[in-house]
């Protein structure tokens, strides 16, 4: 993605699973023996905040689904949204244009909703029209592709795009460390090379790599598409005719780029994934495939990015919280999913 093609998230159990991430201390911690004072309550005691409230209208506004992750971003925002008899869900056309993400975001803000949920085309340049609807008093949950002004928005939810490039870094490392190998050729496919996201997952992964004394040895850029990731692949792999390990930033190009990899019959390396899609799950499960590991960034954080709208358009808090509002940003964790742990994910996953 220019910013055009949405990237990716993790988390597990709904809300309850954000607040863990979201706060080492939650209301879930036991008490301290011995006489307490002034202890803060929790908000509600825990499943307290999925009981119907206050009827809310919350319009959600996303990129054209023109690939598997994207796809799942609408589909798991609608599907959370129906499960609450309180929520009237409010979906503009999704759309890879700027200006007519904005005019559909103005259309929401007209529409007079309680909150808005916006994974942004270019998170530049849609700061503006965030900004209106937080000025015209709506609440905006950010979604995935952050605005640059801090005013534009209620609440941040997001994946940790940094973390995936250590969590891919690391398993890579620790692989070629255990096989003795010394001055491996390691190579990367990223998705855009412009964008502060693909930076992040860059330097994590490189950062991750200094630990083990290893260093990338080329990268090329795969613009987040299945036929880019082929031609990029098709290229690494004629340029190198020796590879040790190949960290693939995203399983949606990651299809190209395995067809690739599989025409030229080349096994001799290890490759890590991005973003845990079913396919890559399968390519993992079978132990047949180069691809040996995913690091997540799962479009469940739409799912929960519709569950915070709900409740800070209701007035409430994070029910494992002590905390009475929902907090300005929540990183969502990255994960290595590999042939040992593969099957607690597959209900995570998405088709590419």
């Amino acid at each position: 993605m220019s910013d055009n093609v949405a990237r990716r998230g993790f988390l597990i159990g709904g809300l309850g699973g954000a607040a863990l991430l979201a706060a080492g201390c939650t209301s879930n911690e036991p008490a301290a023996s011995g006489p307490t004072s002034a202890a803060p309550a929790p908000a509600q005691a825990s499943g307290g905040n999925d009981q119907p409230g206050t009827k809310v209208t919350i319009g959600f506004s996303a990129p054209a689904a023109d690939h598997g992750w994207i796809a799942a971003i609408a589909k798991n925002a609608e599907a959370t949204a129906k499960q609450y008899t309180d929520i009237d869900f409010k979906p503009v056309e999704p759309t890879n244009d700027i200006n007519q993400q904005i005019s559909a975001v103005e259309t929401l803000i007209q529409a007079k909703v309680n909150a808005l949920v916006i994974l942004p085309n270019d998170g530049q340049q849609l700061n503006q029209v965030a900004l209106q609807a937080t000025e015209a008093g709506i609440p905006v949950v950010n979604l995935d592709r952050i605005f640059p002004d801090k005013l534009a928005y209620r609440t941040w939810v997001g994946g940790d795009n940094y973390g995936m490039g250590v969590a891919a870094g690391h398993y890579i490392g620790k692989q070629l460390k255990d096989k003795g190998v010394s001055n491996p050729v390691i190579v990367e496919i990223q998705g855009i090379a412009t964008l502060p996201l693909t930076q992040d997952r860059s330097k994590g992964f490189a950062d991750a790599l200094k630990t083990y004394g290893f260093s990338v040895t080329a990268k090329q850029d795969a613009q987040f598409t299945v036929e880019t990731g082929n031609e990029v692949a098709t290229s690494l792999l004629q340029a190198h005719k020796k590879i040790d390990a190949m960290w693939n930033h995203d399983d949606d190009q990651g299809v190209g780029v395995l067809a690739a990899i599989k025409e030229a019959s080349r096994n001799e390396f290890i490759m890590v994934g991005g973003a845990g899609s079913l396919n890559a799950m399968r390519e993992i499960q079978s132990g047949n495939s180069v691809l040996k590991a995913t690091v997540t960034y799962s479009p469940t954080m739409a799912s929960s990015a519709i569950k915070l709208a709900r409740l800070i358009a209701q007035g409430k808090g994070m029910s494992d919280l002590v905390e009475n509002t929902v907090p300005q940003s929540i990183t969502l964790a990255s994960e290595t999913i590999t042939k040992e742990n593969v099957e607690k994910y597959l209900a995570l996953g998405f088709e590419s």
